[in-house]
């Protein structure tokens, strides 16, 4: 009997697919960066134990990314465009990070015209420095809290700590220098870069880059096995496939559990929620209203989880559209309907490879599906759409109407459930999957939370309005207290939670249910 279940190794490389999406790169750019890392490696003569987290670290290195996506995206707009330039300069230089930056900020201001735009330009070229150091740090600490969760040792975890360090010295989040930097960190961001570098400049372009970065962003003896042997370390990656990537694996790949796949789509969940502090905790919603209303359905359980499991995912594709367009405050145009579309397209893809989460996948697309054709990306109709996607389809435009968006207030729960209604009195949801979920938001007793963490009640608001993106003096005006109280609450929030960064402390409050 073949066997369907989801190895660890398959959840890394949906993961890195995501990632590559939300970075801006080609899709499979960091399964490409798998191979040429372990060629790398090889070459050097690292041992085995090295090549296992050369390994991981290619494939998960990036998966704290969405941390701080809403403050990234707020000093430079589009994220996803900064994301790709960033890949091409050497940022410790000053004069290159300094022409991206002021690029930047020049056309996320562009529209206000005059002596406000030079102002906003000036503002952020203050702020940016100490804006990055948050957002890179939060980047390290949510990709290890991730790591964690999704069942890695302390050496990945450690190495993912390191994202941004550099040979010099002059990196990020703790400035480690040489061969304090992990063997992986080392040999992964240098291949990562060599890719990017090609596709940017060329072969030669790309040599001559990597030759002015020795000793500095790179170890020397990286850059001299790369423009002695630079052919035959980067020949035929263009052609790479997962079965290449699974060839690499120096460990055996062994089957998750049920628990530990489950634990594995909630980590993916809140990969994805953590983009928009619009969208904390809403995968979680969806995927546990779901399940509720299948269950009332009566399919059959292993439709019910994997409905669930899709209910967590659904949403993974977002990563790849700007935050610009999910934290618009007006309604979408066409332009942005355009791209918000390529959301359920972005999950299909991201899901494609292993039968399981193909499987999983397919519903992932359909979400948006509607029964009369009008709900994207296919433009499915109602005989191609089994009972769990019209569940799921209903799950979410309900738990989509009682959360608050940029462009308009939560719907009551009462609200809600009547628009519900009139879609499947128009045909475009289906009339049973809208009662079975209706009923399963009715009876979902809304329980008191218990104090988590010793939070006080005031540290919960503080901490929610942390995950809503809001800043400390937001906070303060909102809770009529001082800056100062906010921040000593703030701080007094990360000590209890073992957090270091407002990215961790999203993901805490997302994990556990605060959001």
């Amino acid at each position: 009997m073949l066997d369907t279940r989801v190895r660890r190794g398959e959840v890394m490389a949906a993961l890195s697919m995501a990632t590559d999406l939300a970075l801006g790169q080609p899709l499979e750019f960091a399964q490409q960066s798998c191979v040429l890392a372990n060629r790398i490696g090889r070459a050097l003569g690292a041992h085995q134990s090295d090549l296992a987290e050369i390994h991981c670290h290619a494939l998960l290195r990036y998966i704290g990314c969405n941390a701080e996506t809403h403050a990234m995206a707020a000093l430079f707009g589009d994220e996803i465009d900064f994301r790709r330039d960033f890949a091409r300069i050497d940022p410790g230089q000053a004069g290159e990070m300094g022409a991206l930056i002021f690029a930047y900020l020049r056309r996320a201001n562009a529209g206000a015209g005059g002596m406000a735009a030079l102002g906003a330009v000036l503002r952020g070229l203050l702020l940016s420095k100490s804006a990055s150091v948050e957002i890179l740090s939060s980047h390290c600490e949510v990709a290890q809290r991730l790591a964690e969760r999704l069942g890695f040792g302390a050496e990945i975890q450690r190495n993912l700590g390191q994202l941004y360090e550099r040979w010099d010295g002059k990196g990020l989040p703790r400035g480690l220098k040489g061969e304090a930097v992990a063997v992986a960190v080392r040999i992964v961001a240098f291949a990562q870069d060599v890719i990017v570098l090609r596709a940017a400049f060329g072969a030669e372009g790309a040599a001559a880059k990597v030759a002015a970065r020795r000793g500095s962003a790179y170890e020397p003896g990286l850059v001299d096995l790369y423009l002695d042997h630079a052919d035959a370390l980067t020949g035929g990656l263009d052609g790479v496939t997962w079965s290449d990537v699974q060839a690499l694996a120096p460990e055996p790949d062994l089957p998750m559990t049920d628990a530990e796949f489950d634990e594995a789509c909630l980590a993916m969940a809140d990969f994805a929620d953590l983009k928009s502090p619009w969208s904390s905790g809403h995968s979680r919603a969806v995927a546990a209203l779901a399940r509720e209303a299948a269950s009332r359905c009566g399919l059959p359980a292993a439709d019910a989880q994997d409905l669930y499991r899709a209910g967590l995912l659904h949403d993974i594709g977002q990563v790849g559209i700007p935050l610009r367009i999910w934290t618009k405050p007006s309604a979408f145009n066409d332009a942005d309907w355009e791209q918000a579309r390529l959301h359920a397209y972005y999950g299909e893809r991201t899901l494609a490879r292993p039968p399981a989460l193909a499987r999983l996948g397919a519903l992932v697309a359909q979400h948006h599906e509607r029964l009369d054709g009008s709900g994207y990306h296919r433009g499915l109709r109602g005989g191609a759409l089994s009972a769990p996607a019209r569940i799921l389809a209903a799950a979410e435009a309900y738990q989509n109407k009682i959360e608050p968006r940029p462009h308009r207030p939560a719907l009551s729960a009462s609200a809600a459930a009547e628009a519900l209604k009139r879609e499947a009195r128009a045909g475009r949801l289906d009339a049973d999957a809208v009662a079975a979920v209706l009923s399963a938001a009715g009876h979902a007793a809304a329980a008191r939370k218990a104090l988590v963490a010793d939070l006080t009640p005031r540290e919960i608001e503080v901490l929610r309005a942390i995950a809503r993106g809001q800043s400390t003096k937001q906070i303060a005006n909102a809770l009529g207290v001082s800056p100062k109280t906010i921040d000593n609450q703030t701080q007094s929030i990360f000590v209890k939670l073992a957090v270091r960064t407002r990215g961790g402390a999203t993901l805490f409050a997302i994990e556990h249910g605060l959001c």
